[in-house]
């Protein structure tokens, strides 16, 4: 019975991940997710893929949504009351322009200092209207797509016998920055046939699969890029049509809910194939 392994969310947007063991599903994914982005001058949202060191950053959002917290080794900590009226700034995220909620000098300098350059912290504002594409159309903060990437444990144990295989070491889970990890399933890549999905009250629909970047190759809890892997093994089995690797689907949210760690996955409908990959798959099981 596959069953939710982990439930995570990314309070700032390409900063440390956060563990929960349940949360609220909301419209745009898990409650707080990527509702705050890092931007630099002109508002261009800073990355992992320029700036490895964002993963050192830890935030955390109060349980009233009232504050945003700040840390890493190294700095004093912040503690910041969230600002939803502050001065409204432009900003791109994948050259695709946005409105932020400016979060003030104090944020800034502390970003600045974290990061060694120039930086100033957003809040996805109250009105945000966004819309995502894909099979299942939805909404989301400031996530690269699709509010909700869940991958299995399954699909990563492929990966890494293929890596190993090669001579490579093994991968953790986090290098894909995944919100829900299911355990359970036999197949790897079971992800990519569910087209609709109940994990307690809440309820997801497929939209793509989750063509991945260089942001998989930094080893999370150092904040350093760790060489090829894993996109030079995903490369021999995993290339989407679009172009790239996938790992991971992407799914929108259909009903909000409430979900938890150890509920069980209850799939509502399947998909023929892996919608994206076409017969590039072919060697992905074998």
């Amino acid at each position: 019975m596959a069953r939710i392994t982990e439930l995570v969310h990314y309070p700032v947007k390409g900063c440390a991940g956060t563990a929960v063991t349940s949360a609220r599903m909301t419209p745009a994914g898990i409650a707080h997710d990527r509702a705050f982005m890092v931007v630099g001058p002109g508002g261009a949202f800073r990355s992992q893929r320029v700036d490895p060191r964002m993963a050192l950053v830890r935030a955390g959002v109060d349980a009233g949504g009232a504050s945003l917290s700040l840390s890493r080794d190294g700095l004093e900590p912040l503690n910041l009351k969230i600002d939803a009226e502050g001065p409204r700034v432009d900003v791109t995220l994948h050259k695709q322009p946005f409105v932020g909620v400016d979060q003030g000098d104090e944020a800034a300098a502390w970003l600045s200092e974290a990061l060694g350059s120039d930086s100033r912290l957003v809040r996805v504002p109250d009105d945000h209207d966004r819309r995502t594409g894909g099979l299942t159309p939805g909404t989301s903060g400031f996530a690269d797509s699709t509010a909700v990437l869940v991958a299995s444990l399954a699909s990563l144990d492929l990966l890494n016998e293929r890596v190993l295989a090669r001579g490579g070491e093994a991968v953790p889970m986090n290098r894909f920055r995944p919100n829900v990890v299911v355990s359970g399933w036999s197949e790897p890549h079971t992800e990519d046939r569910v087209r609709t999905v109940r994990l307690g009250d809440a309820e997801l629909g497929y939209a793509k699969v989750c063509v991945r970047c260089a942001v998989t190759t930094v080893a999370q809890e150092r904040g350093e890029k760790g060489g090829p892997e894993p996109l030079r093994t995903l490369a021999g089995y995993r290339r989407a049509d679009s172009g790239g690797v996938a790992f991971g689907a992407k799914f929108a949210v259909t009903r909000p809910g409430t979900l938890s760690v150890g509920d069980q996955v209850d799939v509502t409908a399947w998909g023929d194939r892996e919608e994206g990959l076409g017969e590039r798959l072919a060697a992905a099981l074998t």
